[in-house]
């Protein structure tokens, strides 16, 4: 990799399911420190894309390269990327039977090797860190849905990622419990986190990307700074998006 301060490089990457093309020549640069916002209509390939990052869904074409590695490669471990990539998905994926303590640990010690004494006192870290410390005795099903998603980022951040991976946070909570987990997102772009957003947060990328990448019918149609996506997006597509978006 030529450019040392380029996280997550996605060059000409197309995939197919069957005969169905979901994702067509996606090219695409996440800097170290950005926060960059994918949106788009429904089912223009946003959440296969950002799952193809880390290898949750595979690709038939082009490359992606995480700080170094190519996802595409059939000799990358890829649970040992993913242990450096953390990942949000829209349902949390808490396992229900465990308590949020063992949560937040169980990842680091399996796969990071952690003891069991250090990766509870991390995850503990964490869990205060999103403003949840008074619930690491209880289960998932003891939480609200905004505040699963809390506990989720504080899992995906004990592992000391490089780099986020968030596939539409919000998109499963209630109206008043979005903002909670926004609050956590803004402040972690804040500190420098490199993180690659799908999300129909329009107030969020106003606030806090500084690239957008606009997707549709699996293909990246903007990929340009924020206030230019905002300001004066090139394409028709996205201006109709945005029309119908910031009218509501």
């Amino acid at each position: 990799m030529s450019d040392n301060s380029v996280m997550i490089d996605i060059n000409n990457v197309s995939k197919w399911y069957g005969d169905f093309q979901v994702l067509t020549d996606c090219t695409a640069q996440i800097n170290k420190g950005d926060v960059v916002v994918v949106c788009g209509p429904s089912g223009s390939g946003k959440s296969t894309l950002i799952k193809c990052v880390n290898g949750l869904e595979p690709f038939q074409k082009g490359d992606i390269v995480v700080n170094g590695t190519s996802v595409g490669d059939p000799k990358t471990d890829l649970p040992k990327l993913r242990s450096h990539v953390g990942m949000v998905f829209q349902h949390f994926e808490l396992f229900p039977h465990l308590s949020i303590t063992d949560n937040l640990s169980i990842a680091q010690v399996k796969v990071l090797g952690r003891s069991k004494d250090e990766a509870r006192k991390k995850g503990l870290a964490y869990l205060d860190r999103v403003g949840l410390s008074a619930h690491a005795k209880k289960f998932p099903a003891e939480l609200s849905g905004g505040q699963q998603q809390r506990v989720a980022i504080a899992r995906a951040l004990s592992m000391d990622p490089i780099a986020m991976l968030f596939d539409e946070p919000t998109s499963a909570l209630d109206p008043e419990m979005i903002n909670e987990v926004l609050d956590v997102m803004v402040s972690l772009a804040r500190e420098g986190m490199t993180m690659m957003c799908v999300t129909h947060e329009m107030g969020f990328a106003r606030q806090v990307a500084n690239r957008v990448i606009f997707m549709d019918q699996g293909q990246i149609v903007e990929n340009c700074s924020k206030d230019e996506f905002f300001g004066s997006p090139r394409s028709e597509r996205a201006q109709q998006f945005l029309s119908k978006i910031l009218n509501h």
